[in-house]
């Protein structure tokens, strides 16, 4: 079976052709990201224009890459939410257009779950079931609960920021260019991950928090450059030495990293019959996550990350969550029909 899928739900255009659920034809992205770098974050109207401008031919170049026609598309699947609403107008009005004039079956994805499902893209090996998600991005941190394929559970979730919010927030504070996740990254290989202690936020369930540590890392910085609480944080960088930065940066990632592995091994207390953890988003790219990850309690379990050129928004991943979603029995959505949705669950 070969899908045409589409991912535009923020700042990347993108399409793909996969076969089968894992086999990649083709992956044609094309990021918004120099763009937005001057601003310190997405603009939501750009983003949709730069979509309108840029989706027919990232779906031409995705067919052209995988050699093959409209005719030989058995399926077309798009990210239908969450995200952003423009954005994501762009890209479910072109693949209801394409469904309609190709009269291919249409399939709307759910994002956080692509970001699941990157991990069958060309793997030698595939989760087990039952198995837990940790999906962390810019917008989302939740532990999830999957008996089997397209089934989902939330089980854990964050109550103000998300982990990935909490980076681009923490990597202003430390004037560093956006997106503070691989600033953040590059800028810790340099520091010291104990310099600067930092509170691990506790809920007395599964759920997280990272406003406090986006609070408390914003207060270090002031304490360290002997400064009242007072003074924004915007002005906060040019007190700071390189070395410094460095080492906010490496206490901070390191910090954040083991609050997200803490819960996992709390997950697991309730959930012992788990035989896989797979971790989704882009922030699953974090190296020091990955390294934490593979040298705590929980490789006792088998391990997943995606390859990291599918840790970020890409439309192969739509189509691998697309495939599965076939091959449970979901029914084709009507393109008459097809509605967005800037935020839901992924259970919904």
């Amino acid at each position: 079976m070969n899908i045409l899928s589409i991912e535009s739900s923020c700042d990347e255009t993108a399409a793909a052709v996969i076969k089968n659920g894992t086999h990649i034809l083709s992956n044609v992205v094309v990021s918004q990201v120099d763009i937005f770098a001057a601003y310190g974050g997405v603009i939501p109207e750009i983003a949709a224009r730069s979509h309108l401008e840029t989706i027919l031919p990232v779906i031409h170049q995705a067919l052209n890459d995988a050699n093959l026609t409209k005719n030989q598309i058995n399926a077309i699947a798009v990210t239908h939410t969450p995200g952003l609403l423009g954005s994501l107008l762009i890209g479910t009005l072109t693949a209801r257009a394409l469904a309609i004039l190709w009269h291919k079956p249409l399939y709307a994805v759910h994002h956080l779950k692509s970001h699941i499902y990157a991990n069958w893209l060309e793997s030698h090996s595939v989760p087990e079931f039952p198995l837990l998600a940790l999906a962390i991005s810019g917008g989302h941190t939740q532990i999830l609960y999957m008996p089997a394929h397209n089934q989902f559970e939330i089980i854990g979730t964050t109550r103000d920021d998300a982990v990935g919010e909490c980076f681009d927030k923490v990597a202003k504070i430390l004037g560093l260019p956006y997106p503070g996740g691989p600033s953040i990254s590059k800028l810790a290989l340099t520091g010291n991950p104990q310099a600067y202690p930092l509170p691990h936020p506790m809920i007395d369930n599964l759920d997280f928090s990272f406003s406090g540590l986006k609070t408390a890392v914003l207060r270090s910085v002031q304490q360290a450059c002997h400064l009242p609480i007072t003074t924004p944080s915007f002005e906060l960088a040019h007190h700071l030495t390189d070395q410094m930065k460095a080492d906010f940066a490496a206490s901070f990632e390191a910090t954040a990293c083991d609050i997200l592995l803490e819960k996992l091994q709390l997950a697991l207390k309730t959930h012992p019959d788990v035989k896989s953890i797979v971790f989704a988003g882009g922030v699953s790219a974090n190296q020091t996550l990955r390294q934490k990850a593979q040298t705590s309690p929980l490789n006792e379990k088998s391990l997943f990350f995606p390859a990291p050129q599918f840790t970020g928004d890409n439309a192969a991943m739509v189509g691998a969550a697309a495939y599965f979603e076939i091959e449970s029995g979901t029914q084709p959505t009507d393109p008459y029909k097809l509605n967005i949705a800037p935020r839901t669950n992924i259970t919904n």
